[in-house]
């Protein structure tokens, strides 16, 4: 079976080195991949949608002889069955020829497996500083993808959370929490929850510093402040713990 991983750096196992290193130079192959593993909802794909994405800047004929193209080198790189086609304007990804890491994290996620997901997920972001030139959708459609599984990242983590909070694994819901605040650096209402978390048992200052580390990131990046409510709750957390 072919491995593509998308987590953190990228990487093609289950065929020659030389064959891999080929692929995984070439961008639009890699995309195409990615957009056929992850795209919603999961399964084909029409070529169409494939050419605006990858091949806006040329006209239909040139671009879909693109698309053949890269289906081609793609088939012979990684075998005939790795993408099946339905009719002349559908393709997709064979999900018995090929794992993928993110779509294994994210239907990991939908089925309570949150431990697998983020032990997946341990690698990276989605395709981090990934580009295609001249490839604005594609970008787009990856941004979005990219920002959805992290969210998702930061629920399974939350949820590991809270689970272990409620039967006593105070260790195991602090590390789990901060983890949940790490994946959602930008969420307040994340921030908060994370927060009380740790306060309710007993960890004043580890909260206080989920807290600190939250307001340089948003100062650093936004020139920000954090918020009235989440400022409040840091100064009746510390009112509290004198």
């Amino acid at each position: 079976m072919i491995e593509l991983r998308l987590l953190g750096a990228t990487d093609l196992g289950g065929l020659p080195a030389a064959a891999a290193e080929a692929l995984l130079a070439q961008p639009k192959r890699i995309a195409m991949l990615a957009y056929l593993a992850l795209a919603q909802p999961r399964g084909y794909h029409r070529r169409d949608r494939i050419v605006g994405l990858l091949w806006p800047e040329l006209d239909q004929e040139r671009a879909r002889v693109s698309l053949r193209r890269a289906v081609y080198d793609l088939r012979r790189a990684l075998g005939d069955d790795v993408i099946v086609g339905r009719g002349d304007e559908e393709i997709a990804l064979a999900r018995d020829a090929v794992w993928c890491d993110a779509v294994d994290a994210d239907e990991s996620v939908d089925a309570g497996r949150y431990l697998r997901a983020l032990e997946l997920y341990k690698r990276g972001d989605l395709l981090p500083g990934f580009f295609v030139q001249d490839a604005g959708a594609f970008e787009d459609w990856l941004e979005r993808t990219r920002s959805m599984l992290r969210d998702k990242m930061a629920a399974a983590a939350w949820s590991l959370a809270a689970e272990s909070a409620s039967g006593g694994q105070l260790t195991n819901s602090n590390r789990f929490a901060r983890r949940a605040s790490e994946l959602a650096p930008s969420d307040e209402r994340m921030l908060r929850r994370v927060m009380q978390l740790l306060a309710e048992h007993g960890d004043v200052a580890g909260a206080l510093h989920v807290y600190d580390d939250f307001a340089r990131r948003l100062r650093r990046d936004f020139d920000a402040e954090p918020s009235r409510e989440s400022r409040e709750l840091v100064e009746r957390m510390r009112r509290e713990g004198r």
